[in-house]
């Protein structure tokens, strides 16, 4: 499973590729509006930090209006992807984009049907959002499970993109069921290596090491 950072900060975006296990980012508009910098060149400086894909997401709710502004986005740099919301006119759009081969994210997405529908329109990622589910007492991983099981069934290429994750189970969730990738805060990721038992064993080894040091007098 790949792993995407979902942000648009690029001091986040940084630390996470240090690490050598960050495959792409997802931005948005929120995101972005929080970088207090202007959007276009936001996202020029982030696809010079990262190779993988660039999520940028389109303003327009009309399809003309979305495959306008993903021309304009896909001049950024190679390896941006459009996300378009899943709606009808984001179906038209992503039909459209694909014959321009203009990579497309179906953002927003909570049904099965629409993760079908999408991926019937020619989406290259899907992006179901389990935190948002969960917030409304549904169990948002059940969306993966029934979106990997259709795509599945019908040898269906879109790659799902699991969103709004909260906390490193939905992180492992994601892997269990087969998610393609898992696009992941910041704040989570850095939760992802930890575990208590880790630092307990590095603390008990480390002390261990020191009293045979005293006991034996070695420098």
């Amino acid at each position: 499973m790949k792993l995407f950072i979902d942000t648009a900060n690029l001091e986040e975006i940084k630390k996470a590729n240090s690490y050598g296990i960050l495959d792409g980012v997802t931005t948005n508009p929120t995101l972005l509006s929080r970088e207090k910098n202007e959007p276009i060149s936001q996202l020029e400086k982030i696809c010079k930090v990262v190779d993988g894909p660039v999520s940028a997401e389109v303003l327009s709710l009309d399809a003309n209006g979305m495959i306008r502004e993903a021309k304009e986005r896909a001049k950024i740099a190679s390896n941006i992807v459009i996300k378009i919301p899943c709606t009808v006119d984001g179906l038209k759009a992503a039909k459209k984009l694909k014959s321009l081969n203009i990579e497309t994210n179906l953002t927003l997405c909570f049904s099965p049907s629409q993760a079908l529908l999408v991926a019937k329109a020619g989406a290259t990622y899907v992006s179901p959002f389990v935190g948002r589910l969960d917030d409304i007492s549904t169990e948002g991983m059940d969306l993966v499970g029934d979106i990997r099981l259709i795509y599945d069934n019908y040898g269906i290429s879109t790659q799902i993109i699991v969103a709004s994750i909260r906390h490193p189970l939905h992180f492992v969730e994601s892997a269990r069921i087969g998610a393609d990738i898992a696009t992941v805060p910041f704040a989570v990721i850095e939760k992802l290596m930890k575990h208590p038992l880790t630092d307990i064993g590095i603390e008990r080894f480390m002390n261990d090491w020191k009293k045979l040091k005293d006991n034996l007098q070695i420098k």
